[in-house]
């Protein structure tokens, strides 16, 4: 659109300051030697006075036109000239006036040549009003080829629009445009003829894929079947990294523990790859320049993939490793599993299994307490004993390597048996001491309750398994047994037997004990003996001086020791009169005619019959020796003896009467 200035008005004559026009067409018109121009235009005047539009009267083109100052008018080779605007078109020469008398201007030029490129000259007028409009042309010698508009990014597999456009249109020269790429596509194509512009434009849409990326589109200008011109532009087709792999650099097979190298390729990425991703990663891999290492690969790699990326990532398909490994997860079961408990005499059915092996050719043996038992999967026991329990390992190899079980304990349920008393610290045991009585047993479960029998066949109120007895007296001799009892049944041992003896304290004591009872008692025989000599003295005495004239005497006489009995050896030690049994008396008989004398005691042997109503008696008291021991060799003095005699002489008179109850005394210690 161009609004021109007053002072071209005023140069013509005409008051701009109540009238307005305005005029819309392209600013350039594009063609080629031989085509036509098509120059779509509108123009619109109003009369501000009255605010009314008037029509148009006279349209008129100039080609290189000036302004002729003295005549106020515009001079120059005039293409199109009409006054009477009766009919439309209107055609005068090489142009064609399509417009009409109200807001239409638009021209068509058919044929165009080179030498119209520069400024064409509309002239308008409204009686005294009049307008020039300025076109420029741009003419050239041969077809110009077309732009094609591409987007900033195309994408693998999302729609994109390719647009072809040729800044040219004319209806009097058609033209088409036409693609090169051989797709299922949608192509549109549209001549466009506005006041702004004036083009033919062909619209290509389609999915491209990666393949396409770096191909090349071209883009043709056609006029019936003759190519005018063309255009090509190369594909640039973002896509993620294509064909990617991954690829094992190890030999095969791979044992478990081996260290795996493995590399990732792609055939096509754009932009390039920057960067690569893998889908096992662990403290034990390494990542260089999309190569992953695994050190020491486990048993359960299944698989591995990688991707390769730029702005996006594709992922190639996992590559199973095949990793070759030893028996896993080996493990005892039993045939009977709802079975808690196993008593003796049952039959039990044991076997081995494993959660895979690769390969599957599996060897299996039986450990018990680690040995040896036997090979195959199956251990049966047909009646089990309490000598199968026990901790049992199975060990299952193939060609990789051997696994062994844990341990599985075999617990044989059994009433009590074997049952013994043990007795710590001894079966002798000095009183006053501890012993502890334990009742060992062999049971499973283990003995709930014990019962103790003491040597009567009588049960102890103790119950528990160790017996103890604090402190042993001798009445705790005897044998003792035990008896135990578990939910299964119960069994009794044999008597053991406990012995209990004195201590050297009690023997000694016991000994004193004895030792002065004995001494009491020959005390006591001694003074009981002496008070009845005593006794019997004074009754001999006041009978003789009642009845006779008898006479008392005492010899003190020292004890010689006595001569052995025998050549022999003899202990060594004092002689011990109280150990000797012997009775000391003598009967001395007088005749009744004569007067006894003292000397007469020594000869009375040699008289003839005595009488036995005259008689004398003799007794003997002889003190104990208080050191007086067995096997001593002190120096021992001589015994002193008291010998006391009385000789009573009976006369004629009445005799008393003998005391029959006592004859003589003897005291031993």
């Amino acid at each position: 659109m161009n609004i021109h200035c007053p002072w071209l008005l005023l140069t013509l004559g005409q008051v701009a300051l109540f009238d307005s026009w305005t005029v819309h067409h392209p600013q350039t018109i594009f063609a080629w030697e031989g085509a036509c121009v098509w120059i779509p235009c509108q123009y619109k005047r109003l009369n501000r006075q009255v605010n009314q539009v008037h029509k148009l009267e006279k349209v008129l083109l100039y080609q290189n036109y000036t302004f002729d100052n003295n005549s106020k008018d515009f001079k120059g080779i005039v293409l199109y000239n009409d006054t009477k605007m009766e009919s439309s078109p209107s055609k005068h020469g090489r142009v064609t006036f399509h417009g009409d008398r109200k807001d239409n201007c638009t021209l068509e030029i058919h044929p165009i040549h080179a030498n119209d490129s520069g400024q064409l000259g509309l002239r308008m007028v409204w009686g005294e009003d009049k307008w020039m409009e300025h076109v420029s042309l741009n003419i050239s010698a041969t077809p110009f080829p077309p732009y094609i508009m591409v987007p900033t990014e195309i994408q693998a597999s999302q729609s994109v629009t390719l647009t072809c456009r040729l800044n040219f249109a004319c209806f009097g020269y058609p033209v088409h445009l036409e693609w090169s790429l051989k797709k299922p596509e949608t192509t549109t194509t549209s001549t466009t003829t506005t006041v702004k512009n004036v083009y033919t434009e062909s619209n290509l849409t389609f999915h491209p894929e990666w393949m396409d990326h770096g191909k090349n589109v071209t883009c043709q200008v056609l006029h019936s079947t003759q190519v005018l011109s063309e255009n090509t532009v190369r594909l640039d087709v973002k896509h993620a990294p294509k064909l990617v792999t991954t690829v094992i650099e190890n030999d095969t097979p791979i044992r478990e523990g081996d260290s795996v190298t493995l590399a990732c390729r792609y055939n096509s990425s754009n932009p390039k790859v920057t960067s690569y991703l893998w889908s096992h990663l662990d403290s034990g891999s390494q990542i260089t320049s999309g190569v992953l290492r695994i050190e020491k690969v486990p048993w359960d790699f299944k698989s591995v993939s990688c991707a390769a990326c730029n702005h996006w990532c594709s992922w190639a398909s996992p590559v199973s490793l095949n990793v070759h490994y030893a028996p896993r997860d080996v493990k005892i079961r039993k045939s009977n599993p709802w079975i808690s408990e196993i008593h003796a005499g049952q039959y039990v059915h044991l076997w081995c299994s494993s959660s895979g092996s690769h390969p599957a050719e599996v060897r299996y043996l039986w450990k018990k307490n680690g040995r040896f038992v036997q090979e195959g999967r199956d251990l049966n026991f047909s009646s089990i004993s309490p000598e199968d329990s026990g901790s049992y390992k199975c060990m299952a190899n193939n060609s990789i390597g051997e696994t062994l079980s844990e341990s599985w304990d075999l617990r044989v349920l059994y009433a009590p048996r074997r049952l013994r008393v043990s007795i710590s610290p001894g079966d002798s045991v000095m009183e006053g001491k501890m012993a502890t009585l334990s009742c060992v047993s062999d049971a499973n479960p283990p003995i709930l309750n014990y019962v103790w029998y003491d040597s009567s066949n009588r049960p102890m109120s103790f119950s528990g398994q160790k017996l103890t007895l604090e402190p042993l007296k001798v009445q705790h001799t005897g044998s003792y047994r035990c008896l135990g009892r578990n939910r299964l049944g119960e069994s009794e041992s044999p008597p053991s037997t406990l012995t209990v003896y004195y201590s050297p304290e009690t023997i000694g004591k016991r000994a004193a004990l004895g030792l002065g009872f004995c001494l009491a008692i020959c005390i006591l025989a001694i003074w009981g003996m002496k008070l009845h000599k005593k006794w019997k003295g004074n009754q001999s005495q006041q009978g003789f001086q009642e009845n006779s004239s008898g006479q008392s005497f005492f010899v003190r006489n020292k004890k010689t020791r006595r001569n052995p009995l025998s050549e022999d050896p003899q202990p060594q030690g004092c002689h011990n009169p109280m150990m000797d049994d012997n009775v000391s008396y003598a009967i001395l008989r007088f005749p009744e005619t004569d007067t006894p004398r003292a000397g007469d005691a020594r000869t009375s042997a040699t008289l003839g019959p005595p009488n036995i109503d005259d008689t004398v008696t003799y007794s003997v008291i002889q003190k104990r020796h208080v050191d007086d021991y067995e096997n001593v060799t002190p120096s021992c003095p001589e015994d002193d003896s008291i010998h006391y005699s009385e000789l009573v002489q009976f006369g004629a008179g009445k005799r008393p009467e003998a005391k029959e109850e006592v004859e003589y005394v003897t005291l031993k210690h």
